[in-house]
């Protein structure tokens, strides 16, 4: 790679994929002979931040505090102003964004440098699901726009590369599909269920999280990993295990089921306040942000995802990971990873009665949580392990750092 100077920005290092992706990718590219500068913004209260990661994998990243998820004219025209003058002093070989607003600032900012390559990755996309008609319009033709100055455009799956190409936003041979890299091995040394499981309902195997939040070893657990933020559907997860509790209570089955929610964010308040009126206080956990999620993983029975749209959802590639079954919503990049009936069960987004219905399935039924669990396993690991992801990016990068 002949020592190739790449500039990352990130908009934020907030808790969830694009931060823990552009971390290991700055960290696992410079072990092979990269110099990376990853350039970062502010994260807000809400969000948490994923500075311990970066500290733990030596990346020191170049803070430009105006640089943020919102859009205020003032910070951003400062942001730009900074992120410009650090690429035309630093002379990189290829600048590579992540997430919206890097994506727009630091390629504008890239091509005025006179950049190479200029790169841009999309992770979910804030083009469907996010905003309104009108400015979700008006940010696909942004992204049009962008993608006439990016060398390449790269998604995480082929389902957002296609809803890409439909918006007009890229044309497919300008779009690469590089799967995300994460470090999955903490979670497969934590599996369990390659242990056969007990007959009659039951839970399974009692560890580190269990004990924590003081339950039985036959107590089912079902767990949320994620931002609390509205296109995530926690609604959805809550309106589900209050339709669960009362299923269970009705038929009689003494199932001890206990509904987690691990992350934190802007609606946590409002989500513990619409337990309280679902009736479900006793059944529902709220851990908040955790950092030890390989023991979290081995302790859940069932992993849900309940998102309106995703991109390729970091919780299902570790579910998976861990030997989980999973209940996801049939939306963006997640058919990847969920092959309805194998190693999960895909149901429509915003539809209660399939989550439950769901939901259900999978904790009556243990040797089929074990069935998928073990199909998901083998899906994800080693496709989706970082190991994956500096080969193929460094493959590209060097394609295209020769061609310029």
């Amino acid at each position: 790679m002949d020592n190739f100077k790449i500039i990352r920005i990130i908009a934020r290092l907030n808790i969830g994929g694009p931060a823990i992706h552009t971390i290991l990718l700055s960290h696992e590219l410079d072990k092979i002979g990269y110099k990376t500068i990853l350039v970062k913004g502010t994260e807000a209260q809400t969000e948490g931040d994923m500075m311990y990661l970066a500290e733990s994998k030596d990346v020191k990243p170049v803070v430009i505090s105006e640089l943020g998820r919102e859009i205020g004219f003032k910070n951003d025209l400062v942001a730009f102003y900074k992120l410009y003058k650090l690429i035309k002093s630093e002379k990189p070989d290829i600048v590579h964004t992540h997430t919206a607003k890097a994506g727009f600032l630091g390629r504008i900012a890239a091509w005025l440098a006179g950049v190479p390559v200029i790169l841009h990755t999309f992770h979910g996309h804030v083009l469907k699901g996010y905003f309104g008609r009108l400015k979700s319009w008006l940010f696909i033709q942004i992204e049009k726009m962008l993608t006439c100055i990016s060398t390449r455009i790269i998604t995480l799956s082929d389902e957002l590369k296609m809803e890409l190409i439909d918006m007009g936003v890229g044309k497919e041979k300008k779009i690469e599909v590089i799967p995300l890299g994460l470090e999955l091995r903490p979670f497969l040394e934590k599996n369990l269920p390659t242990l056969p499981l007990p007959r009659g309902g039951k839970g399974g195997f009692i560890g580190e999280f269990k004990k924590e939040l003081g339950l039985s070893e036959d107590s089912i657990l079902i767990g949320i990993v994620g931002r609390l933020v509205p296109i995530k559907g926690h609604r959805y997860f809550l309106e589900a295990a209050a339709a669960i509790n009362a299923e269970l209570k009705v038929k009689s089955e003494k199932l001890k089921v206990v509904f987690v929610i691990i992350g934190d964010g802007e609606l946590r308040q409002e989500l513990e306040d619409y337990t309280k009126e679902l009736g479900i206080v006793d059944n529902i956990i709220f851990t908040g942000f955790r950092q030890d999620l390989p023991n979290i993983y081995a302790d859940l029975d069932v992993v849900v995802l309940s998102s309106i749209n995703e991109g390729t959802p970091v919780s299902i590639i570790e579910a998976m990971a861990a030997g989980k079954p999973v209940v996801a919503t049939n939306v963006g990049g997640v058919p990847s990873l969920v092959k309805d009936g194998v190693n999960g069960l895909l149901i429509k987004p915003q539809d209660v009665n399939a989550l439950t219905e769901a939901i259900l399935k999978l904790l009556r039924d243990p040797d089929l949580r074990q069935k998928m669990g073990k199909e998901g396993q083998q899906n994800v690991f080693p496709l989706y392990d970082i190991s994956q992801l500096v080969k193929r990016v460094d493959s590209l990068y060097s394609s295209l750092t020769k061609k310029s």
